[in-house]
């Protein structure tokens, strides 16, 4: 019997037939426990089965090192390369490996310069004129401008690029509430994912790739050791609730949450988003992308300690002015509460120890009573 590679779930829908290169077909198949999207592996294949978008640039470094050094890239201004657009893009991406690029970076970077080729000379003039007539934010637009920048450095030119006015925009917040119900309404192992993002603030991708030896369910911590972004390594809390929901899903691989793509774990999320969204009647969860659960946990984190140390650790920020956005976000949010308090006064050691394991922070001393608080 087939199963799902992600969840290992048998209930699965026929999704129709895949044509390969060979002439060959191969069944298609989508899990109804988690979306997950897959065809049938066939054993006498020459192709490559679940090639992911990290697996194919690994394929194009491959033949990148495979070039003879004879057909290496060699242009001035003005003239063209003898290489094809596949031998350039080769090129291109081999030597953002070989400056040691992320490989968020090198996806986006691959996808920006295809796209350009697919529409342009790739000479300045032309890429700037596709830009002015691209219906798009500029935001968009100046990430592919900084890609092909890169992409005339490693070739050795230059270009002027044109000015974009990229906006910061607040990034959405929404209810608790709302997640806990967007997180109720998909899949056993996306709701696994959701849940991990909310109690941890951390950036998707590393919890994409967060190994079951991380997870340590005794002490009830996980642990980043593969920061994004040049982020801090850290050790984060998870509540017990976490704990039992880790325990329902296959160890079937190294990774807790297996080795889809980043492309396809968003295609699965958005759809189930959208199927969500429909279901609860709430078009705000619309709204709640994958990034949105770090700006929740930054937000709420801050506005329960007002500990901007805390929150910058807990994200992994190297500098505090990356923090003070969410300081910001916080204040903005909540300007019209007043900071409610639980107080408690007490002597007695036992009571002490027992408000600080339930969170209550000491404040001061009066008349031989120790105070406490913790906010509503």
């Amino acid at each position: 019997m087939t199963a799902c590679p992600e969840c290992g779930s048998e209930r699965l829908y026929l999704d129709g037939r895949r044509a390969l290169s060979d002439g060959s077909e191969t069944q298609r198949f989508l899990c109804r426990a988690c979306g997950y999207r897959f065809s049938e592996r066939r054993m006498d294949s020459k192709r490559l089965p679940n090639i992911t978008g990290q697996h194919q640039v690994c394929v194009i470094l491959q033949e990148a090192k495979n070039l003879d050094s004879a057909t290496e890239l060699k242009t001035v201004a003005g003239e063209t390369t003898d290489l094809d657009k596949k031998g350039q893009l080769i090129q291109f991406v081999w030597n953002m490996r070989k400056d040691n690029y992320t490989q968020s970076t090198i996806d986006s970077y691959t996808t920006a310069v295809k796209l350009l080729m697919q529409n342009t000379t790739l000479e300045p003039d032309s890429v700037k004129e596709y830009l002015s007539t691209l219906k798009c934010s500029d935001a968009y637009k100046h990430n592919i401008a900084a890609a092909y920048t890169l992409y005339l450095k490693l070739r050795g030119l230059t270009w002027r690029p044109p000015l974009f006015h990229v906006v910061n925009k607040l990034p959405f917040i929404p209810t608790e509430a709302e997640l806990d119900q967007l997180i109720a309404s998909v899949g056993k192992k996306t709701s696994v994912y959701l849940e991990t993002l909310k109690q941890t603030g951390a950036r998707m991708g590393e919890i994409a790739s967060l190994t079951w030896a991380s997870v340590d369910v005794q002490r009830k911590t996980i642990t980043i050791n593969n920061p994004e972004k040049n982020g801090q390594p850290r050790i984060l809390n998870i509540n017990d609730k976490l704990v039992n929901m880790f325990a329902t899903l296959p160890k079937t691989t190294e990774y807790v949450f297996g080795t889809r793509s980043k492309v396809t774990r968003g295609s699965v999320y958005y759809r189930l988003r959208k199927r969500a969204a429909v279901k609860i009647g709430n078009p705000r969860i619309l709204r709640i992308g994958l990034h949105t659960f770090r700006h929740w946990k930054a937000t709420m984190l801050y506005h329960e300690t007002k500990n901007p140390a805390l929150v910058m650790e807990t994200l992994g920020h190297r500098n505090l002015n990356t923090t003070m956005r969410y300081i910001h976000l916080e204040k903005a949010l909540f300007k019209n509460e007043a900071d409610n308090f639980d107080v408690q006064a007490t002597a007695d050691t036992a009571e002490i120890k027992g408000l600080l394991e339930v969170g209550f922070e000491y404040v001061c001393e009066r008349n031989g009573l120790m105070f406490f608080r913790r906010r509503k």
